[in-house]
């Protein structure tokens, strides 16, 4: 997908967050940091109103669908990475985030890479494929045989209304998504990106959300 869709603040779309820990040290492998980021990430989604469609925490990363209701997600991405920092320092200690020299800010510890990446998504198929991959990522790790074994991630909660480990949202939108979308797509010049044959096409990414 184009840089320009990514790291966006795009209301009325779902986002699709990553985030990788800091040298991709596996502190996820400890049940406690799962249930901590977890805990963090349900109380940010009821401060910041926001739906919560899937998620994944792997061993050195995580991966969520989420729908901030203000469309704001640079600002939740960045409160979820800090909130969960401070969390991982509480339970490991630390010492393994540590910093060389403090940083400017005064932060001694780092637990997360610099950068993020958020990628919007409304039509029915970029949400199927980034929830299907999701799901799959404990599989294609070879940490379980079944999607359905893994702890850690949104699959029984999504497909079977379990509450565990964090319950998510049935109803992915907000009544004024698709009015938001349109408004913001068209703010960005946003109207033509995809191109076959030869042809620009232009779809409504607000088509989609009328239909849900």
């Amino acid at each position: 997908m184009a840089k320009k869709w990514s790291n966006q603040n795009l209301p009325g779309a779902l986002h699709y967050v990553t985030g990788n820990v800091i040298n991709r040290i596996p502190i996820f492998k400890r049940h406690t940091c799962c249930e901590g980021f977890l805990e963090v990430l349900a109380e940010l989604l009821n401060k910041w109103q926001s739906k919560l469609i899937c998620y994944v925490v792997m061993p050195d990363h995580f991966h969520l669908i989420v729908n901030p209701r203000d469309g704001e997600i640079q600002g939740f991405a960045g409160a979820l990475k800090s909130l969960t920092a401070k969390k991982m320092v509480e339970i490991t200690g630390g010492q393994m985030f540590r910093l060389k020299v403090p940083d400017k800010d005064g932060s001694i510890h780092q637990v997360w890479q610099e950068s993020f990446k958020a990628v919007p998504l409304w039509s029915g198929w970029m949400i199927s494929q980034k929830i299907n991959y999701i799901h799959a990522n404990p599989v294609k790790a070879l940490l379980v045989k079944s999607a359905r074994d893994y702890k850690w991630s949104s699959f029984r909660a999504f497909y079977n209304d379990s509450n565990e480990p964090l319950p998510v949202d049935h109803d992915w939108w907000w009544p004024d998504d698709a009015e938001k979308l349109s408004k913001a797509t068209k703010e960005l010049g946003w109207r033509t990106y995809h191109h076959r044959d030869g042809k620009k096409t232009t779809p409504d990414p607000t088509n989609q959300l009328k239909k849900n």
